[in-house]
């Protein structure tokens, strides 16, 4: 099966607050058809970032050629979560992520208490024919009891409410192999993230270890201490074996 390949607004969203429209038009004559958008506050704004009613959106998207195809919200609450719905079925968008959540290290009960929240959500979504979805970092490789917290919220979450989004460079970086966690993960896996790790990098691809402490309590601020901005780069120029990957999300039977 191909694989259709898109863009997260969030690699864009500098030039996209100076200039929506130029943006956008520039993601469509890049030869780009899929977006993923980005909205940090949705308190603010229940939709995608972009300041705009539900159906403007979509007409502005829709001229472009571009369509949305998910979107990842901040802060996500079982309480609040209507709104957001509301705005995502006008746009026609099928399914919102969690983009980041961090947990209290070897802290089991905290862990379980996200998926119970995730559970929560996923089942607002089903109910609005939206499907929800986790977007992983590193972090949730740390262990808790000699097992990764993925893995615990992967087995105390629902398969028919909470998806996955898996964001192989950050499987990567904790030093998994992210073949192993697609194939693991496949019949829940619906997106994929990619970035790749430049040969020069000024820290090791592996963080856990020698930059951070795999029993450290990590948080945003300790997260965005840890890894430096240089070890990013372009697909395919970098070790990660994107070919492989691509490959293998091939074989998915959801992607």
């Amino acid at each position: 099966m191909a694989v259709k390949v898109g863009v997260q607004l969030y690699s864009v969203r500098k030039a996209l607050a100076k200039d929506l429209y130029g943006t956008l038009q520039r993601v469509a004559e890049s030869g780009y058809r899929y977006v993923e958008a980005a909205n940090p506050n949705p308190r603010e704004d229940p939709g995608i970032g972009f300041g705009l009613p539900a159906l403007e959106a979509k007409k502005l998207l829709g001229d472009l050629g571009l369509k949305v195809i998910g979107s990842h919200i901040g802060g996500l609450q079982p309480d609040t979560i209507e709104p957001v719905l509301d705005y995502h079925a006008e746009l026609g968008n099928p399914q919102i992520g969690c983009p980041i959540e961090f947990f209290p290290a070897g802290d089991l009960d905290a862990v379980l208490r996200h998926c119970e929240r995730f559970n929560a959500i996923g089942e607002k979504c089903r109910a609005r024919g939206i499907r929800f979805y986790y977007h992983n970092h590193f972090n949730e490789f740390q262990k808790i009891n000699g097992r990764y917290v993925f893995d615990i919220l992967m087995e105390n979450t629902d398969p028919d409410l909470v998806f996955v989004e898996l964001d192989t460079y950050w499987v990567a970086r904790a030093g998994v192999d992210p073949l192993e966690v697609m194939r693991k993960y496949q019949d829940r896996l619906i997106l994929l993230h990619q970035k790749d790790f430049p040969a020069d990098a000024p820290q090791p691809l592996v963080l856990f270890g020698e930059v951070v402490d795999p029993e450290a309590n990590l948080d945003g601020k300790t997260f965005g201490a840890a890894v430096d901005p240089r070890s990013f780069t372009e697909i395919g120029t970098g070790i990660l074996p994107i070919q492989n990957i691509i490959d293998e999300a091939a074989l998915m039977p959801h992607l």
